[in-house]
This record gives C-alpha cells, sequence and structure tokens, in this order.
C-alpha cells in the first residue's frame, strides 16, 4: 500500500483489519468452519457535544483502563493545498510538533514524562489527525497541551523552526523513496489524476515547493485550516461526556472560529481507458500495481468493492491468491482491496512476480479472475467467509480506544467524512446486506476500462524529477461566521502545563496456572472486554536451534504448520478458519517459537480443534513445501535490496561469529533454504513442536475452568515422540578489541543506513533493567539524545534511535539512523561522539533525563497493557525467561528505584571502542569520507556478508 502520509481514512481501513490484514501479507491466517452461535453484538457507545466557537467533541466511555485517548482530527490535507504548496498539509504536521507559545519546549515532553502511549500524527490527502493515550490524571495536561497548539502556535514558530522541519520532512521524502518500489506511488498518483484535481500531487509534496515556503505561507495557511470549528475532538476511555463537557470548554472554549472553508466537491476522477506503464527500480523481481479511481468514502459501492476485494485478493483463499499463488504459482504474494477516499478512493491490485515469470502472463490471468467474478458472482459460501472476516476484525479492532484505527479513530473519521460518529455502523450493515448481485454490478461499473498498471522491472533507477515550484496564485481568507463565538478564557496559560502529581496505579491481569495431562504449563488472564480469546502455544526450539547449513528451518519449518493439516489442504484449511473469523499461524524467534490462535468466543471450540490439527498433525505436503520455498527465498532477495534488510541480515554473524547459534538470519539464506527437505521439516517438528515443557497462554474472554476442558480436549492426549531435547547452549562472545565498519553499495541511494551494533548481556543478567534504562537516554526515545541531535538539530534524518533486543544469550545493542547521503560521515561521527560521551562518563545521564526515562517506563503501564495481545506478550516473556508471575510489577519498582549513577554505571556496559558500523549507501558517495574518519578497519561487503575487492 501507499506510505504513511499517502493513507486514506485508516480507521474505515481498521473495521476490515483481520480480512485485509490478510491481503496486505500481515501474518493473519484464517480457521475453521460453523456457524456462528449466539453472535454477540459489537459497537462503539458515543455521545457529543459542540462549543460555541465550533469545535465538535466525541465522548466513548469505556473504563476497562485508568487511561483516555485524545483524539483530534483537522479536517485538511493534501487535496487543499494550492499549486505551489504541495506539501503543506504534512509539513505542518510536524510544525505542530514544535513549541507552542505558552510552552517552549518539544510538544512530546510533557507526554512523556506522564507515561503516555500510542502518540503521534498522520497526515493524509483529506485530514490532519494527532493522538495520544494518557492516564486519566494527565488529561487536564494533554488538554492544556493540544488547546495551545490549536490557538496559541503561530507566535512559536519561527524561521528556525521552519527549517528544522522543513528539513526533516525532506528527508522523510529521500528515506521513502530510497526503499525498493519505493517511486511508485509518486508515479502513480501523477497518473490516476489530471493536474489540478486534488489529489493530483503526493500528500508529501516537492522538494522546490517544501523549499518555496515561507513563514507568511505558513501563517496563512494556520489561519485557514486549524480553526475549532474545522476539528473534530474525539475523547475515548476512562471519561464521561459530563466531564468531557466540563474540561473542553475549560481549555478550547476560548480559540476563536476560524474562517469556514470549503470542501472540494466529490470528484472520482473515473477514467475513460486504461494506462500502464513500466518503470525500472533496484528490484529482486517485478511487481505489478493495478489501480482504479472507484466511488468516495461513504458510498455503498464503495463497501461493495470492499467485500469484492475480499473474495478476489483479500486472504489466503481468495481467488488470486487460489490460482496465481497456489495454483499456477506464478507470484509470491497478491492482494486486493479498497482505499477509502474523501472525494474518491482507489481500488488496489499488487502482485510480486516470481522471477523468470512473465508479468503479462500474471495481468492476463488478473483480467481473467475480475472478468469471471462479475460474469458469475462470488459464491454464497465466499460472500458469508467476507461477512465472518469483516465482523471479526471490526471486533478485534473496537478492543482498543486509540492509537491508529482504534475506537477513537473510527469515531473522528465517521464525524469529520459523514457528520455521524455512527457511520461505521451502516459501513457494517453495507458489508452484511452484500449479495453475489451487487458484487457482479459493482465489479461490472468500476472495474473495467480505467485502471492504470505500473510495472516496475530490476533494472536501474532513475531519480523521479521533482515538480517545478509555482507561485501560488493570491489568495484572501474568508472572515469567520459570525454564529461562532468564543468565551472568556477560562485558563491563566502564563502559569504554564498543568502539573500532573497523581498517577493511576498498574492493574496487570492475574495469572492463572493449570497443567494439562501432555505436561503443557497453561497460563491464563481473564480479559472480558470484547468476545475473542487470543492463545500462543510457545515452545522451545528457535533459530538457535537451527544446524549448521540449515539455518532458516525454525521458521520456515514454523512458518508452514498452517498449510494444511490433519489430511485438509491448505486453501480448505483456510476457508474452514475463515468461516469462523479466527486466525492463526505460527513462527520462530531468537529462542524458540510460538504458535498463535485468535478466535471469536462463539468458535472457540471449534478454532481449537484446527488450531490442534495444525500443531499435531501439519501435513508438510510436498507441493506446498515447494511454492513457500520459493516464496521464502524470494523474500530473502528482498530483505537484501531494502537497506535495513540487507544490515540486519549481515549483522548477526559479525556479532556472533557464524558458526554461533545466533549468528545465522532467522529467515535463513537461499542454499539453506534451498537445502531443506520434508524430512528436515518432520524431524524439528517431531524435536521441539511438543506439549512437554511447552506452556499455552490464553488471553481474553474465557475463564480456566472452561478453556482447560477445550484444552484436555484437543490437546490432552498429545505426547512428544523421543526424548526431548536439551536447551540449547549460548557461549559467550568476546567484544573485539577495536572497532570494524562495513560499507554495502547500494549504487544511487539518496540516503545512507548507518547502524552501529554491539553485544550486551541477556534479558536475564541482574543489571538487564539499568541498561534498557540507560538505553532510553542515549536513543530508545523520540525526545533522547540521538535523535534530537541528528534529527532535530542537525535535521539530517527523519530519525535516529538506538533499541536493545531481548535473548536468552547476550543481546545485540544497535544504533541506526537512515541519513541524507552527503552528511554520512558527519552523522557517523555524531553518533560516535554521542556514543562516546555516554558510555565514558564524559556526558552521564542528568536526573532530568533519568526521570524521563522512568516515566515513559513505568507511567505508561497503565494503558500499555489495554489489549490482549499486549497482555499475552508480556506474559510470553516471563515464560520464555523464565520470570515470576508478578513480573512486570516487579521491574515497575525497579525502575522507580533506578538512580542517575546506576544509570551512568550501565552506560559503561557500551564499549564505543567495541562498535560494529554497517552502512548500506552509494559507496562512490560514502567510502571516502567514511575511510577518512578512521573510525577503525573498513571492509566493503555484499549483502551476504562477504568481501567485496
Amino acid at each position: 500500500m501507499p506510505p504513511k502520509t499517502q493513507n486514506r481514512q485508516p480507521a474505515r481501513r481498521a473495521l476490515l483489519s483481520a480480512a485485509l490484514g490478510l491481503a496486505l501479507g500481515t501474518g493473519l491466517v484464517a480457521l475453521p468452519a460453523a456457524a456462528a452461535v449466539d453472535a454477540p453484538a459489537v459497537d462503539i457507545a458515543y455521545d457529543g457535544f459542540t462549543l460555541p466557537n465550533g469545535l465538535r467533541v466525541v465522548v466513548h466511555t469505556d473504563r476497562k483502563a485508568p487511561i483516555v485517548a485524545v483524539n483530534i482530527w483537522y479536517h485538511v490535507g493534501s487535496k487543499d493545498e494550492p499549486a505551489g504548496r504541495s506539501g503543506f498539509a504534512h509539513l505542518f504536521e510536524h510544525l505542530m510538533f514544535q513549541a507552542s507559545e505558552h510552552h517552549p519546549g518539544e510538544f512530546f515532553d510533557p507526554f512523556r514524562a506522564v507515561g503516555a502511549t500510542d502518540q503521534n500524527g498522520t497526515t493524509n490527502t483529506d485530514r490532519t489527525n494527532y493522538f495520544q493515550n494518557v492516564p486519566t490524571t494527565a488529561l487536564d495536561m494533554a488538554l492544556w497541551m493540544e488547546s495551545d497548539r490549536m490557538g496559541h502556535l503561530l507566535g512559536a514558530i519561527d524561521q528556525a523552526a521552519l527549517d528544522e522541519q522543513r528539513g526533516v520532512v525532506q528527508n522523510e521524502k529521500r528515506q521513502r523513496e530510497n526503499q525498493p518500489y519505493g517511486q511508485v506511488w509518486e508515479r502513480m498518483t501523477r497518473a490516476l489524476y489530471r493536474p489540478g484535481h486534488p489529489y493530483a500531487h503526493s500528500v508529501i509534496g516537492s522538494m522546490n515547493d517544501l523549499n518555496a515556503a515561507s513563514l507568511d505561507d505558513v501563517k496563512q495557511w494556520f489561519h485557514a485550516w486549524y480553526g475549532p470549528n474545522n476539528a473534530v475532538l474525539v475523547l475515548a476511555g476512562d471519561i464521561d461526556v459530563a466531564t468531557a463537557k466540563e474540561k473542553v470548554a475549560k481549555y478550547f472554549g476560548h480559540i476563536p472560529a476560524g474562517p469556514t472553508m470549503a470542501q472540494p466537491g466529490v470528484d472520482v476522477a473515473r477514467r475513460a481507458q486504461s494506462t500502464r506503464e513500466v518503470m525500472q527500480d533496484k528490484v529482486p523481481q517485478p511487481r505489478i500495481y493495478r489501480v482504479w479511481n472507484v466511488p468516495e468514502a461513504g458510498n455503498v459501492e464503495l463497501d461493495q468493492l470492499q467485500v469484492l476485494g475480499y473474495v478476489l485478493g483479500g486472504a489466503k483463499s481468495s481467488r488470486l491468491d487460489t490460482r496465481l499463488l497456489h495454483g499456477e504459482k506464478l507470484v509470491d504474494n497478491i492482494s486486493a482491496m479498497a482505499g477509502p477516499s474523501q472525494l474518491g478512493s482507489n481500488f488496489y491490485i499488487v502482485a510480486t512476480v516470481k522471477q523468470g515469470v512473465d508479468p503479462a502472463r500474471v495481468e492476463a490471468i488478473i483480467d481473467e479472475e475480475i472478468a469471471r467474478l462479475v460474469a458469475e458472482g462470488p459464491t454464497a459460501d465466499e460472500l458469508e467467509r467476507a461477512r465472518t472476516m469483516i465482523r471479526a476484525g471490526f471486533i478485534r479492532g473496537v478492543e482498543r480506544i486509540g492509537g491508529f484505527g482504534g475506537k477513537a479513530d473510527v469515531l473522528a473519521e465517521c464525524t469529520v467524512f459523514e457528520g455521524d460518529p455512527g457511520c461505521f455502523r451502516t459501513q457494517l450493515a453495507n458489508y452484511a446486506a452484500t449479495t453475489a448481485d451487487d458484487i457482479r454490478a459493482v465489479g461490472r461499473k468500476w472495474l473495467g476500462e480505467g485502471s492504470h498498471t505500473i510495472v516496475v522491472e530490476p533494472g536501474e533507477r532513475t531519480a523521479l524529477a521533482e515538480e517545478p515550484a509555482v507561485t501560488p496564485a493570491p489568495f484572501d481568507l474568508p472572515k469567520p461566521d459570525p454564529r461562532y463565538r468564543a468565551a472568556a478564557p477560562a485558563v491563566d496559560r502564563s502559569q504554564g502545563v498543568p502539573r500532573t502529581t497523581e498517577f493511576p496505579e498498574l492493574k496487570f491481569p492475574a495469572l492463572q496456572r493449570a497443567t494439562l495431562g501432555n505436561g503443557t504449563q497453561v497460563v491464563l488472564a481473564e480479559r472480558h472486554d470484547i468476545p475473542v480469546v487470543q492463545l500462543s502455544y510457545e515452545f522451545h526450539g528457535g533459530y538457535s536451534s537451527d544446524p549448521a547449513g540449515k539455518e532458516g528451518l525454525a521458521d520456515f519449518a514454523m512458518d508452514l504448520l498452517d498449510e494444511g493439516a490433519a489430511g485438509i489442504g491448505s486453501l480448505d484449511f483456510a476457508n474452514r478458519a475463515e468461516s469462523l473469523g479466527a486466525s492463526l499461524g505460527a513462527g520462530a524467534a531468537q529462542d524458540g517459537g510460538n504458535a498463535f490462535l485468535s478466535a471469536l468466543k462463539e468458535n472457540l471450540d471449534e478454532s481449537l480443534g484446527l488450531f490442534a490439527d495444525m500443531l499435531r498433525r501439519p501435513n508438510f505436503d510436498q507441493g506446498e513445501i515447494d511454492r513457500v520455498r520459493a516464496t521464502w527465498i524470494a523474500g530473502i532477495a528482498q530483505q537484501k535490496a531494502q537497506p535495513a534488510g540487507a544490515a540486519m541480515r549481515v549483522l548477526p554473524a559479525l556479532l556472533y561469529g557464524a558458526d554461533h547459534p545466533y549468528g545465522a538470519p532467522g529467515s535463513g539464506t537461499e542454499a539453506s533454504i534451498a537445502a531443506l527437505g520434508r524430512d528436515d521439516l518432520l524431524a524439528f517438528h517431531q524435536r521441539w513442536v511438543r506439549p512437554e515443557n511447552a506452556t499455552v497462554i490464553v488471553v481474553g474472554d474465557t475463564t480456566l475452568a472452561e478453556i482447560v476442558p477445550l484444552l484436555e480436549r484437543h490437546f490432552g492426549d498429545w505426547r512428544g515422540e523421543g526424548p526431548a531435547p536439551a536447551p540449547v547452549a549460548v557461549p559467550e562472545v568476546a567484544l573485539p578489541q577495536a572497532p570494524r565498519v562495513y560499507l554495502i553499495d547500494q549504487p544511487g541511494a539518496v540516503q545512507a543506513n548507518i547502524f552501529a551494533a554491539q553485544l550486551v548481556p541477556g534479558s536475564r543478567d541482574p543489571g538487564a533493567v539499568r541498561v534498557e534504562l540507560a538505553n532510553g537516554v542515549i536513543g530508545g526515545d523520540f525526545t533522547a539524545r540521538l535523535n534530537m541531535n541528528l534529527r532535530e538539530d542537525k535535521h539530517w534524518s527523519y530519525g535516529a534511535r538506538s533499541s536493545v533486543g531481548g535473548a536468552l544469550g547476550q543481546r545485540r545493542w544497535m544504533v541506526s539512523a537512515p541519513v541524507q547521503i552527503d552528511r554520512t560521515a558527519d552523522a557517523m561521527a555524531e553518533i560516535q561522539r554521542e556514543v562516546g560521551e555516554f558510555a565514558t562518563g564524559q556526558r552521564p545521564p542528568d536526573e532530568a533525563e533519568v526521570e524521563r526515562v522512568k516515566a515513559i517506563q513505568t507511567l505508561s503501564l497503565p494503558g500499555a497493557y489495554e489489549t490482549a495481545w499486549s497482555v499475552m506478550g508480556a506474559i510470553g516473556g516471563i515464560v520464555r525467561f523464565g520470570r515470576p508471575d508478578d513480573y512486570v510489577v516487579r521491574r515497575k519498582a525497579e525502575v522507580e528505584a533506578a538512580t542517575a549513577a546506576q544509570l551512568a554505571e550501565a552506560a559503561k556496559t557500551i564499549r564505543p571502542g567495541a562498535l560494529t558500523w554497517v552502512v548500506v549507501g552509494d559507496l562512490a558517495q560514502t567510502e571516502a569520507p567514511v575511510r577518512a574518519l578512521e573510525l577503525g578497519t573498513v571492509q566493503v561487503i555484499d549483502a551476504d556478508g562477504k568481501p567485496v575487492e
């Protein structure tokens, strides 16, 4: 799909998260068939009001956690930009994360101090939004901050702020276009819409227009679009409408309304003829993008097209998958879906073609399958599966109050675009009512002539020509509507941001335990918010168990578990899963593997039956092995083509050594995957996928009294064959005596991707938590040192971070920073300086930094476990690393007790003189400056880690 800033209406997509997640390859896999019994109704209840100044407010009460989602949408996007000012809406999204008139620091700072979660902002063609979840006691702070940037921003924007964020946005644009296939959406946008159409330019805009932006332009843009009468504020969570009315009036009521800006009329820009183009890029295999302009959001025909997309290419058992992926094996992945937008939407088909296959052959089959579906319509079974998975996706989505696609997003989107917070109900009803005749009619009407196809072929990349800047036409803003009026200020803003002095207590669900007859431990955390039950069966035997020459075996074998089981073929297995509205799959990690199931409560027993078949009786059919193997090997080539993917593949061997259990990429190599046979998979399954010493984690709408008998029914008589394997021994690795620098060539790259890494003690080390806190100071957060230097100060990067992994053995600490290509050596010098001063004590963590990191890691906890998946993840760590059941509480106490001196000591774990650097970029531009730094020995390697002479 398009990049983040081009995604249109993500909340509407969230209603289809399960169904369309399949189309986008998120790893969700569908489950068995049975009619839903007493399917519970799931809704988002809401109330609302409008302030006299025009601010619309929607309130949803959800008391499951002491947090409130604050989500504000401004009805302005790239469609509203005049010629010559493309990218303004997105640029302004960035500017509004800067200081405001009464808060001189970064917008993030007060939120980090109270442990906010799910905080971000996005821009698309139609709107700009900002959102964060905060503890209930910090709601006043959040509303003060949002209202200060709505009503008191311009006095804080100067030329330096504009230049800073302009540089950040330009690096975001470089980062996006630097990826394989990264130029497609810019070219697609230009092709689909005539010049002058509101959607005819990209959301991120052109470099020339960004460079031409002036302070006067910025001020006029703000006055035009960011008034309260052009915004919707959603408050969801631990709040009621009476509290909302009092607080919103207090903080927002004094802000005067802006002009009432006209919205463009619906203009689908339906195209009379189909067009196509072929482009070359540094990619490992061809990819086909075909897009039609289709009806606008809120149109019943668009909802019907969503159902059509699911049947055509939105699931593992869809028609395009069945024929092109499973049948003729011509593609490695394919998807179809509609992306809603205000003025007109798009219907996408994207296919990654196998190497050696003529894309024209794939295109012809796509045409055939569309024609067949339009002529015959879907079967009753296809329609029912689509309805079930759409409903299941909605149920899973409404567990979250905020963040991307949560309940607040759904309510805001409906209010902004349709004037009805409950428009999702109509949409769901449309999906449920869609018939085979509807599918035929809507397909015939919209998916004929009028598409644009881009075929990307492997070759040399040609830089996209930037659109020339033009002078915008003079524009006089209309006067505000006199019906809007502002109240007298109710807050003395000279006092600064309201302080939050009390915080809700962490409430982690009690863990209940049992043991099955097969020896498996059961750990249950009850969550009755939505009628869904999540399970994760945890096993030993991850990447570290892969034998020499069979790297990738663990992940490959686990991935194949859901490709048919108990004699049921892969597609029939998927059909049964989708009929139940369930998703399941499996995979491996460094120290173990797991299989997961997400089941609707009403279909729990039948879903567990499929899950048990998958784990106990996988087919490992040779045909499926061969098919998945080919796609897997193609995926490795895709990893190598991506700058970060190439670095992550070579780093394990560079850090641990090629013969170490952690020394190979988890997905293996082309040669190792090609060499795996069915006997290898059967042996892995017998050795590692066994119930003894395994744990099944259950989180959701069930009880121990209910779930244990069900697990016994499906797993109780399961026994492992032969002796259980001993745990993998993970030897310790000595750090290098001097820094090492490895360069990977990416000819023509406009960015360099810099990585610097070393090994630190494992997750069970007594000092592990303090190392994690120290990492938070140097690079573990947006406001940490590295990002504030390279992004906010120097404007060389869209984001610089450091991270520390999790492992039973030594784990990887790593800095990552994509930077503009001409600043590669400068950025490396800054990273070396920052890390050196931090680790050696020249600039140890100060008290403010320590308190910030402690707040981030403790005050966020009441909101961190909002969903069943987040709870399951925490329990997974408890199981994997042998931690006590109350580890979450113990860790919180350890963090709260940490001192600056302890973090300064922990920082010494980082050894600036032992860093291993990997830099992916255009050697013609990077090699000489990097060598001149004299950081250490420099070696050019390829994407397999082999030396290049």
